[in-house]
């Protein structure tokens, strides 16, 4: 028997719909030997929840794709949509080209300075504490 694991998908030997496995419980001195399988599938929007013996299921055939179905060229962006990825795509552009050339030249751009770089080191202040 094929060892089964959370996740297989699953169908009873005699018929049924395709259940997927949830947990495969085994004996308490014997983690090879599989005492139920308890599985879950879906019956409109009612969620059905069983435990089976392991002799009764079987791997679910795989479900063959329709090669017929090909992926639809993807959609090119149009009027202004189109004007403000091209305006991004430049504006990225830019930024990596600058990059590049400050790490030719060993030159690194200085970040600008914020508030709490504008003025000098903290004050000292004398005296404090003397006495």
């Amino acid at each position: 028997m094929t060892a089964m694991k959370p996740g297989d998908l699953v169908v009873l030997k005699s018929g049924g719909p395709t259940m997927t496995v949830d947990t495969v419980n085994t004996d308490i001195f014997d983690d090879n030997k599989i005492t139920g399988v308890l599985c879950v599938w879906f019956v409109g929007e009612k969620l059905e929840r069983v435990r089976f013996d392991h002799r009764a299921i079987e791997p679910a055939p795989l479900q063959k794709t329709s090669q017929q179905k090909t992926a639809a060229p993807p959609e090119e962006a149009s009027g202004d949509y189109k004007t403000v990825l091209d305006e991004m795509v430049t504006a990225l552009n830019v930024t990596a080209d600058a990059e590049k050339a400050a790490s030719k030249t060993g030159k690194r751009s200085k970040p600008a300075a914020s508030k709490r770089d504008v003025g000098a080191a903290a004050p000292v202040v004398s005296g404090v504490g003397a006495g």
